[in-house]
Formats: C-alpha cells, structure tokens, sequence
C-alpha cells in the first residue's frame, strides 16, 4: 500500500510505500531533503510530521529522544508512513539529481598522514563517470554484504580520483583491514555519493568546523571553493584534536593561510607535555564562541563525532545563528569498532 507525503509550505507532495523509508521515497523521486549516516544517529534528516502517522520498523531511532518523539519530531531515514501524512522539513534545491552509483575503483596510493590516519586515494573508472559534490561521502561495499561509509576529502577534478581519509578505530574490521592489508592496486567496490553536505554558494562569511577525520569533507569545500570561485569569501577553519600529532594536514591549512587569506584556529583537548602548545585548548564548539559571540551573519559547516556536533548546534543556536545556515555531517563508527573501544575503556 502507497501513502502521499505532503511537504508542509513547499506545495510539494511525494508517494510513499508502506515499507519504505520517507527519506528513500523523497530522494527516489527527485526531492532532496537533507541526510547523512542514513542510521538514525546523526539527525540530519530531522524533521516533524504535522499530520498523520508513521512509524519506525526498527524501533525509535537512537538520535531521536522521547520529548522529540512526543512533540511529533522524526527522523525521516528511519520513518515510514501508515497513512497520508503532511510533514515539515528543509528541502535542498539542486538543479539535478546526482545519480548513485556502484562502481569497482583501484588503490592508486596509500598514505600515512599520521600514526592512526590513513589517506587512500582511489582511481575511478574512466569509462564511468562518477559526479560528485565536496562534502559528500561513499560506501565501501565489503564481501560480507556490510557498508562502511567515508567521507570524500577532495572536489571534483580532472584525474577522476577519490581521496579518503581512514582513521583507525582499533577493533574496527574494515579499518584493521585498511591499516594491516591494504596495498597499491587493490581493487575496492564502492557506492555514492551520499549525503546533502555540500556548500551551498551563499555569500555568508563562512565558519568551517572540524573534529578529528572531520576535517576531511571540510577540506573537500575548501578545495571546491578555492578552485571555481574568483574570490573567496572569508573563511575562518576551527579545527578540534585531541594533540598536535592529530592535526596531520597542518602544512596544507597553512598553505590555504598564506595563499588564499584563510582564518585558521587549532583547538587541542588534550596536547602532549612536548607539544608546548600556546593556542587554543578545550573544545573546539567553545573557541568557536569565543571568537564568533555573534553569529547571526555566518553561515557554518561542521563535521565530525556526534558529541562535537550536538555541543555545535546547541551553542550556535544560541548565538543566534540561524538554523537554516547550518549544514553538517554527523561521523559514526560501525558496531564492530565501537564494541572493540568499549573493551579498551575508550568509550
């Protein structure tokens, strides 16, 4: 059985089958409405249903709590109608959809940025284009039938490659694999582009903020931006580790800095007795507050753990940035890695 969705002040209205997602249904038939982890973890796909009913085949999703729930909040990767229903969230507009593809891509090189930060770059078919915006992220698609998604850390360009950057979650099946096997020429089956973090070509001055591997779709933009716009906008890049060995692309930020006028700031949570670190310590959320106590005229971009993301929301909402120039991307590990972390006592 099919149920219409209607998209509350957008005159825009959509099927839906019983068994689908909202969010699956909305993207199939050429209506972008944001998402990320597609697990009912990182909120990108929240929204609220102001009529009519669904439901969540799998049970309330983890980043929905019960006050949302309550109040008619959902998270529409997760949702599926049990009758016409009437539903309010953003909608992205994009001139086309950019189609999602399974494609076979070759290690080309295999980098150590730092001792737990492995950088792949992958050769893409030529015969098969793959389009793409910086920002977004692909599924590795491993023999067992499971996904692991990463995030694209370079723009579109002319060598059709991918750059992935890999932290090591120690435990972690798919990243133990990349840091103890994986060799040049390797071949890798891949899905995407997902996701709706992307820059979006406002005039804003723009507040990028990264946590950890966060930095690698933040890069993405900067890269997209740097490369097809004339001139570009202010730009100030906060980036959260937890020491300085962690912020492993430091000499490119730098060049970024001296090139193109770049504001950069490091935030360390816990610098190393031999880092004799002077700048920023703390969270990354609170650095940013302190310099921006205003927000009202920025628009920002952020990626990295949920934890960062929550605390970003909370306080920049507060400072009066406006909830529709706010565009993040939500990083999870898979169950195997964080049931091995847990055993460490590292969460």
């Amino acid at each position: 059985m099919s149920y219409t969705v209607t998209i509350a002040e957008k005159d825009l209205h959509f099927t839906c089958e019983e068994s689908q997602t909202i969010l699956d249904a909305a993207l199939g038939q050429g209506i972008t409405i944001p998402y990320g982890c597609r697990s009912g973890m990182c909120g990108s796909c929240k929204g609220s249903v102001e009529s009519g009913q669904i439901t969540y085949p799998d049970g309330q999703p983890d980043g929905l709590d019960d006050d949302e729930a309550e109040n008619g909040i959902a998270l529409f990767c997760k949702a599926t109608p049990t009758s016409d229903i009437t539903i309010k969230v953003i909608v992205i507009e994009q001139e086309k959809p950019i189609e999602v593809k399974k494609l076979p891509t070759k290690v080309k090189q295999v980098d150590h940025l730092s001792d737990d930060v492995i950088q792949l770059i992958l050769q893409l078919p030529a015969v098969e284009p793959f389009e793409f915006k910086a920002g977004q992220w692909i599924y590795f698609l491993l023999k067992d039938g499971k996904k692991r998604a990463f995030s694209i850390a370079n723009s579109p360009n002319e060598k059709n490659e991918l750059q992935i950057q890999i932290r090591h979650a120690v435990g972690g099946l798919f990243t133990d694999f990349v840091f103890d096997q994986m060799k040049v020429d390797d071949l890798l089956q891949i899905e995407g582009p997902h996701g709706t973090f992307f820059y979006q070509h406002d005039e804003s001055p723009l507040l990028l903020v990264a946590g950890g591997t966060g930095f690698a779709p933040i890069k993405g933009i900067i890269e997209e931006i740097i490369n097809t716009q004339d001139t570009v906008p202010p730009i100030h890049l906060f980036w959260g580790s937890r020491a300085c060995k962690d912020l492993y692309q430091e000499e490119l930020v730098q060049q970024w800095v001296k090139d193109h006028g770049i504001s950069y700031t490091a935030v360390l949570s816990d610098p190393d007795e031999q880092d004799n670190w002077q700048g920023a310590t703390g969270f990354v959320h609170q650095a940013v507050i302190e310099a921006y106590p205003q927000m009202s005229k920025h628009s920002v971009y952020m990626a990295g753990p949920p934890q960062m993301i929550e605390s970003c929301k909370q306080s920049f909402i507060g400072a009066g940035l406006d909830e529709s120039s706010l565009y993040y991307d939500s990083f999870e590990y898979s169950t195997d890695a964080l049931d091995a972390m847990k055993g460490q006592g590292n969460g």
